[in-house]
């Protein structure tokens, strides 16, 4: 597999998946989202050297014939291309469901068509909902707890489908909640960190006590890389975890401590989620990942989040601190 698409390629973790994937000697198509400014989200930061390398091909993951297109010549797909705010999908389903699983049934089919060696699809920790047991292995069941994660679920599981009925060499990558530099300010590191680097003394929050599994982002492009290269991921569901969880409220803490530590927390209304709909609990099991690949976690918590801040510090022209982002 030398020559790979990433679609999605403009957003947080298809930028750092790109980049790594250049670094590892891949030959990268990026597909990202058109529009008529002619701007590629954080592939426009990257420097030339590495834009240089790397051919852009711009369209729409919901329109199938470009997808087809895109996908003409090459060895593999990343398919990370989708919407992904939570918040958003409350007031605005049909687009999660027009590109999350629309979309995927795109690259799906052209990768039958194509005859492509492999395909990675992208899933969520959220598929899960909140954890009913932990660490949260991949026979966990399934939740929609959101219209997000329900597209999600829909998604993989015509992943699978395709693997099932036509031998599709597809895997299904399931990272948790990824952080580090370029993530938006709708997910929570980013929204805290945002806030403090703009002197608020005050930092607006939703709820403290949920639990998150937090990969900072070069692992979990570590860990899609690793799936890739493993011929005993195929027709696998592969969580990307570390096995460890910490608290909002900890979380908050952690990255006080390390800009303002006078800095005080308060719960803002309009950031809580439906009771029903707030994921309480996620922490996974990362066995069956390091089980199929050699894959391991290169970062610590607190080494991410300061790479995060430190970065975040050169960027905060691309926040928007004092409002609440969905």
């Amino acid at each position: 597999m030398k020559k790979v698409l990433v679609t999605g390629a403009d957003g947080f973790i298809g930028s750092h998946l790109t980049e790594s994937l250049l670094e590892k000697g891949y030959d990268v198509k990026a597909f990202a989202y058109y529009n008529s400014f002619n701007t590629w989200g954080w592939l426009d930061t990257l420097p030339k050297e590495k834009l240089d390398q790397i051919e852009v091909f711009t369209g729409d993951i919901r329109d199938p014939n470009g997808v087809r297109e895109a996908m003409k010549g090459v060895d593999g797909v990343f398919h990370l291309a989708a919407l992904i705010a939570i918040p958003f999908s409350y007031h605005s389903p049909d687009s999660y469901v027009d590109t999350n699983i629309k979309g995927t049934l795109n690259v799906l089919q052209a990768a039958r068509d194509l005859d492509t060696e492999r395909i990675m699809v992208t899933s969520t920790s959220e598929v899960y909902g909140t954890a009913q047991y932990v660490p949260i292995d991949e026979k966990h069941p399934y939740q929609g707890q959101s219209p997000y994660s329900a597209t999600k679920i829909g998604a993989d599981r015509l992943a699978e489908s395709f693997y099932r009925s036509f031998q599709l060499p597809v895997s299904i990558v399931r990272p948790f909640n990824t952080f580090g530099p370029r993530q938006s300010a709708r997910a929570v590191i980013p929204t805290i960190i945002s806030q403090l680097l703009a002197g608020k003394e005050e930092i607006k929050l939703g709820s403290l006590t949920p639990t998150r599994d937090f990969n900072y982002v070069k692992d979990t492009a570590a860990g899609f890389i690793a799936i890739a290269e493993s011929d005993r991921t195929i027709g696998e569901e592969i969580n990307i975890a570390t096995g460890q969880e910490i608290s909002i409220g900890d979380l908050a803490q952690e990255i006080i401590g390390q800009i303002n530590p006078n800095a005080k927390i308060v719960c803002d209304e309009q950031r809580l989620r439906p009771e029903k709909s707030e994921v309480n609990r996620l922490l996974g099991s990362n066995a069956k990942l390091k089980e199929l690949t050699d894959w391991k976690q290169q970062y610590t918590f607190a080494e991410g989040i300061s790479e995060t801040i430190k970065w975040m510090r050169g960027n905060m022209g691309a926040y928007k601190a004092d409002i609440y982002n969905v």
